[in-house]
């Protein structure tokens, strides 16, 4: 019962971290682990069990979706599906060595980038004499590269999406969290369809189901909580979350 209580609860922080600022699979994927699953059957269960509580957060933020700059929010979430179905084949084909030695300066190249995109958009357009935006084209492909990683490995996909949507288009953090859980949902959702098929995950229906249910509730409150607080409060919740979730992954080595 203790061991059922904690995944529970982890699965509640990890969804309303994800709904508020991200890096729930921070909490997910340490807890699995922690009551013995392999990593990759771990974070296999991790992104199923987060996906309805993505999805359930999307839903309390539908009417507060923002496009990222003037690139299509259908084509935004059909490249992003696209990509997290080729990162799960990925994480289900290769070994998970090198991509996760690469993962903490990728993630601290990205935070560096969350907090200061948009200041480093102002000051290339300076520079350049034009404001710096990328194009829808450059914009979707930035963001399959970032499905990708997404369906591979999860962690902190949401803060890398901030940043290149804060650097790209200047959108700034707190009017994009919406857009943000949204596109985390695509990503997990068909990453999840292939984990079902292919993985492990089925062999621990029990944590998965209480995880998943713990998920859904974090992420609706999350959601209505996100709803709540003040902008810069916000901004200031997922700069947090960026900066925590680098040092955990430079922490684990």
């Amino acid at each position: 019962m203790t061991e059922i209580l904690l995944v529970l609860l982890a699965g509640v922080a990890a969804g309303a971290l994800n709904a508020v600022g991200g890096g729930g699979t921070f909490v997910a994927l340490p807890a699995l682990v922690a009551f013995g699953l392999p990593p990759v059957t771990a974070n296999a269960v991790s992104r199923i069990a987060l996906v309805p509580g993505a999805v359930a957060s999307t839903w309390v933020y539908r009417r507060e979706l923002t496009p990222v700059g003037t690139t299509s929010t259908k084509s935004l979430t059909v490249v992003s599906v696209i990509g997290g179905g080729i990162g799960a084949v990925l994480l289900l084909a290769l070994p998970a060595s090198s991509f996760d030695a690469a993962a903490p300066w990728l993630l601290a190249f990205a935070t560096v980038v969350l907090a200061f995109g948009r200041r480093l958009s102002q000051a290339l357009g300076t520079a350049l004499g034009r404001s710096v935006h990328l194009s829808p084209r450059a914009v979707l492909i930035g963001q399959c590269l970032i499905a990708v990683y997404g369906g591979y490995f999860g962690g902190a996909v949401g803060i890398l999406m901030m940043a290149l949507w804060s650097v790209g288009v200047g959108l700034d953090p707190a009017a994009g969290n919406p857009m943000r859980v949204a596109q985390l949902a695509a990503i997990f959702l068909s990453a999840t369809v292939l984990f079902l098929v292919a993985s492990d995950a089925l062999k621990t229906p029990l944590l998965l189901a209480v995880m998943l249910v713990g998920a859904v509730t974090g992420g609706y409150a999350g959601a209505h909580l996100g709803r709540r607080l003040p902008a810069r409060l916000l901004r200031g919740v997922i700069l947090t979350t960026a900066v925590t979730t680098t040092v955990l992954y430079f922490l684990r080595g």
